[in-house]
């Protein structure tokens, strides 16, 4: 076990924490943190991507050392490894997480991804097609930045967004989208009924 594991240990307490199976976090180790922030939520976290320094452009905010994760409501069943509506942020995660070290690049507050060549849904439920890391906002206090001996970790989340947010998102900037989902009362917490900001009226799907 590491010091960043330890370290979130004595934040959260040990019993709170799990790894994820070998067989499922076959290209990356992953983690379960299970927290009480108004519903509960459990959050599925990398585990050692900030053993990679991220070799930051000059006016970017200097966190080299950055986890990902994603925030899964409590109706989820994410024991159910086999349900491709809850799986995908396994792989999803994972591959970020590789992406990030293979080309020698860095993830930043703001940044955006494409859901693959195709930008297909990530799932029948979850018809997003692009990711938005962020600061932390429904647990901007909860996952502050975590100090190791030699560094500090912040940590990123990685939210689902919809063809026109990030149309949206590329044409107004990072602080109007994210100024857009936080005034919709959308955070990192993962939501499969929630619509696009960009329209007036939410139609839940069928």
């Amino acid at each position: 076990m590491g010091e960043f594991v330890e370290r979130l240990e004595e934040r959260f307490g040990k019993e709170r924490i799990q790894q994820v199976p070998e067989s499922i976090a076959v290209d990356h180790p992953l983690l379960l943190l299970n927290l009480e922030k108004e519903a509960n939520v459990t959050l599925l976290l990398t585990n050692g991507l900030s053993d990679y320094e991220m070799p930051l452009p000059e006016k970017a905010p200097q966190q080299p050392f950055n986890e990902l994760y994603f925030c899964l409501p409590s109706y989820w069943d994410w024991n159910d490894f086999e349900n491709p509506n809850f799986n995908w942020v396994f792989d999803w995660l994972q591959r970020l997480a590789v992406h990030v070290k293979e080309k020698q690049t860095w993830f930043g507050n703001g940044h955006t991804l494409q859901c693959g060549k195709e930008m297909t849904s990530l799932s029948t439920t979850m018809l997003q097609n692009h990711f938005f890391l962020s600061d932390p906002i429904l647990l901007e206090n909860e996952m502050r930045e975590l100090p190791l001996k030699e560094k500090t970790v912040h940590f990123l989340s990685v939210i689902p967004i919809f063809p026109d947010e990030m149309d949206y998102k590329q044409g107004k900037g990072t602080l109007k989208l994210k100024e857009k989902l936080i005034g919709h009362g959308i955070s990192e917490k993962l939501d499969d009924y929630r619509g696009t900001v960009l329209r007036s009226k939410w139609r839940l799907r069928r």
